[in-house]
């Protein structure tokens, strides 16, 4: 299987478990396995991860998901390499941390101590 990945400037997230030819993208499952060498699946698949067609190319499953990143992807997300034979499980696409979140100021009250 080959995974290429399309990034696209998105909030959303995706998920994706292989299992064989099966694909399980956000808890939908797209199976793959019917497919012939040689053949092809049109861009129109009910998913609004899977940009474009979806080969079969000597025996390997072609296709590109896209990737969602945020505004300031690093170099590894923006410009990612596509995925060869991954393993069955859950796929490791890149992905850039979380933004830290801004710390809370706490307001502290000067205590009366003069009574």
């Amino acid at each position: 299987m080959r995974i290429n990945l399309s990034p696209q400037r998105r909030d959303d997230a995706i998920e994706v478990v292989k299992a064989g030819d099966t694909l399980t993208i956000n808890g939908a499952p797209f199976d793959f396995s019917a497919l012939p060498d040689g053949a092809s699946i049109p861009a129109e698949i009910p998913c609004d991860w899977i940009a474009g067609p979806v080969e079969r190319i000597a025996g390997d499953l072609h296709l590109t998901l896209i990737l969602p990143h945020g505004p300031d992807p690093s170099q590894a997300v923006a410009f990612p390499a596509p995925l060869v034979n991954p393993p069955d499980g859950l796929v490791a696409l890149p992905a850039d941390p979380a933004p830290a979140a801004d710390p809370i100021e706490i307001e502290e009250e000067t205590a009366n101590v003069d009574g």
